[in-house]
């Protein structure tokens, strides 16, 4: 029987992840294997900045996972997500006759305008439908619907196009297929927030090592997103400017950082150790952990939209290694007055496995067992031969990756990132299509012109004279025959 499952991997400033599940029939997900290497030294806020090791960090990765699934791996979901993603607002309009009927065709062109915006610089990740409005009335779905005017809301997510490109080049050097990417933070959105929260309007913050990413919903939309270049290893810095190694600056804000401490609480005859000969004042060290962390959460509450402040019916939802430090979510209600905060320390699907780092359920996980969900296509090759050369051996038809057809941007799901092949095979058939119909519209030009000349010819003057002679002489002949 044909082994099964799907691999994803997460790219983040402090370490890829990869890991392989597989989707039961109830739904739930066993988690076969997980593995990790340390990335702080060719991606940086969440970007590739060396290919080269990247793309040999990649293989690492899938070379490993091999070798405890036993299996060989065909392709792979990736995670898209770092510094310069942001959300812009943008909208597409058309005047139309009066009582014009909204078609389906008449939606999908106002995607298409918004889709060949050109950004400069920037790429298009994903396009998020708002709303619609037509006329003055504003609709989630405006087909069947009469009006003079429609217009189109949309929530462009943007990247840099040199980050863009060159996670891409890291898998195509790699030579790892890729099944699909997915915006990071939809998928952990999708994973971490419950219906109600994104339906009553909330915000996830996810707390990363190099950056923080906050997401904003309302009525099941994301209104908002973006990715702040502020993380835990920017307090880790202030730390070590104590003249310590950050491996002790870490150490030390796991062991004493608060992210919130009661002025009274503070005990300021208390030292905190550096190391045999070293102490640091427990004030100092509070003053250092809170500054910075009140600038990561004053840049988080500023990306909130002013006109969400007093919407957030659903609270601020915390994920990521950051919702791991003490008194974390007195911070955020201290300096945001949102009451309702809920630390996502794990995903809401049902997961099962015997992997530490899974079942630790700390949030960081949540981001790869997010995109391991969004998996629909079996990732599963031939057996794996840890002694063979697998680059040198050719593919058989299982170890060949199922590939989608090429989907145009509009028919691309929601959080579905395009890699740069796909765009180019869209690009070819979408050439190839239009080619077709030029030749078509061509043919059909060239036959009404020769119908055009056939009907000139007929009805030409010496045509009907020609004609008229005809039928004269055979009147003619046939009254000499009678």
């Amino acid at each position: 029987m044909p082994k099964e499952f799907i691999v994803a991997i997460e790219l983040g400033s402090s370490k890829i992840t990869g890991i392989a599940g597989k989707k039961n029939l109830d739904g739930s997900i066993q988690v076969l294997a997980c593995v990790k290497e340390d990335s702080s030294s060719f991606i940086r806020k969440g970007v590739v900045y060396n290919i080269d090791k990247t793309a040999q960090s990649l293989t690492n990765i899938v070379s490993r996972l091999q070798k405890q699934l036993k299996t060989t791996i065909t392709q792979v979901y990736v995670g898209v997500s770092g510094q310069s993603i942001r959300s812009v607002n943008n909208i597409v309009a058309r005047d139309l006759p009066n009582e014009t009927l909204v078609t389906q065709d008449m939606v999908i062109e106002l995607m298409d305008s918004n889709r060949n915006i050109n950004y400069p610089d920037q790429e298009i990740l994903d396009a998020a439908v708002q709303e619609y409005k037509v006329d003055a009335q504003y609709q989630l779905d405006p087909v069947g619907i009469q009006c003079s005017h429609v217009e189109g809301n949309f929530l462009n997510i943007l990247q840099r196009k040199t980050f863009y490109k060159n996670l891409n080049k890291c898998f195509e050097n790699a030579g790892i297929n890729v099944a699909e990417m997915y915006l990071a933070p939809r998928a952990l959105a999708d994973s971490v927030l419950t219906e109600t929260e994104r339906r009553s309007g909330c915000a996830l913050v996810d707390l990363g090592a190099d950056t923080t990413t906050v997401s904003v919903y309302s009525k099941n939309i994301l209104r908002h997103l973006v990715v702040i270049p502020l993380g835990f290893n920017n307090i880790v810095k202030d730390i070590a400017s104590l003249q310590m190694e950050e491996r002790v600056a870490e150490q030390m804000m796991i062991k004493y950082g608060s992210a919130f401490t009661d002025n009274n609480d503070i005990d300021n005859n208390l030292k905190y150790s550096i190391d045999q000969d070293r102490q640091v004042d427990s004030r100092k060290f509070i003053e250092i952990v809170e500054g910075r962390l009140e600038e990561i959460i004053a840049n988080v509450w500023c990306q909130v939209p002013e006109e969400y402040w007093d919407k957030l019916l659903g609270g601020i939802v915390i994920t990521g290694g950051g919702c791991n430090m003490k008194d974390i979510a007195k911070a955020f209600q201290n300096y945001t007055h949102v009451e309702k905060i809920r630390l996502a320390k794990f995903v809401t699907q049902t997961i099962s496995s015997q992997i530490a780092d899974i079942n630790v359920h700390d949030g960081r996980m949540n981001t790869v067992l997010g995109l391991l969900a969004k998996g629909d296509i079996n990732c599963a090759g031939s057996d794996f031969d840890p002694n063979g050369d697998l680059f040198a051996q050719p593919k058989t038809p299982a170890d060949t990756p199922e590939q989608r057809r090429a989907r145009q941007a509009t028919e691309t799901p929601a959080g579905v990132v395009r890699t740069a092949e796909e765009i180019r095979r869209a690009e070819e058939e979408a050439q190839r299509k239009k080619e077709e119909e030029e030749r078509l519209a061509r043919e059909k030009a060239e036959e009404e012109a020769r119908e055009q000349e056939r009907l000139r010819r007929e009805n030409s003057t010496w045509n009907k004279f020609g004609r008229w002679i005809k039928k004269a002489a055979a009147e003619i002949v046939g009254d000499e025959e009678e």
